[in-house]
């Protein structure tokens, strides 16, 4: 169980405030326990491949984060600037209100137009939803089935900025939406190894989290370093 749990974590380094050193302190640790991939702030993209270069621990980052407001072009940009500087995966936020007009044409270009750029560099691209601002079903079910059309690796329940994060239930549905073609990733308020189980239990083939370390730790039976407080 620990390794598996290990090579689902993304551990994020995401929080404002952290630091230089607390980010390269970070892709160490995460590079020593084997986690997925480390999800770094953008623009410490480049220090994170040179640090994570040789080893089995992916450079992933965001795009359009948090917010997804950004328009398509802008998010485009992000995404080859940080394939550019060595990301191999990229989590994408939508456009929410996008979304809740029911401007699908919309949603569908702007997701496409990420993971066509992520293709272009061998990259993958994990589509966050933000559930928590949508209201029913329906809509995490639309926008799973667009994420399988336009050739998106990953569908994502959360940013972890937002009030809520991932539910069982919404792990649950996004799995059985997206069959075992894509991967679901369980991202916000994932506190420790308990709740990484009950993700991965529910369908959930990747785990982000701030306490990403802690839950690879935690999994390996070793006591967790005391971790910088952040809600994220």
């Amino acid at each position: 169980m620990s390794v598996s749990i290990a090579r689902c974590i993304d551990h994020s380094l995401l929080n404002p405030t952290m630091t230089d050193a607390e980010l390269r302190a970070g892709c160490e640790l995460a590079r020593r326990l084997g986690t997925a991939s480390v999800c770094i702030k953008p623009y410490a993209v480049k220090l994170c491949a040179e640090i994570l270069a040789g080893s089995n621990v992916a450079v992933s980052t965001v795009i359009g984060f948090p917010q997804g407001s950004n328009t398509t072009e802008v998010k485009v940009f992000e995404a080859d600037q940080a394939c550019r500087d060595g990301a191999k995966e990229l989590d994408m936020v939508v456009n929410v209100g996008k979304v809740l007009s029911g401007d699908w044409a919309y949603v569908e270009a702007d997701i496409r137009a990420v993971v066509d750029t992520a293709h272009r560099y061998g990259a993958i691209t994990k589509v966050i939803f933000e559930n928590d601002f949508l209201p029913n079903d329906d809509l995490k079910i639309r926008l799973c089935e667009i994420c399988r059309k336009v050739g998106a690796e990953f569908v994502k329940t959360s940013t972890g900025f937002s009030k809520g994060g991932a539910t069982v239930a919404d792990i649950a549905l996004m799995r059985r939406t997206v069959g075992s073609e894509l991967g679901v990733k369980a991202s916000g308020g994932v506190k420790g190894l308990d709740d990484a189980r009950k993700m991965v239990e529910a369908g959930a083939t990747r785990i982000g989290a701030s306490v990403g370390v802690k839950i690879a730790q935690e999994a390996a039976g070793k006591t967790p370093a005391p971790a910088k407080a952040s809600a994220y």
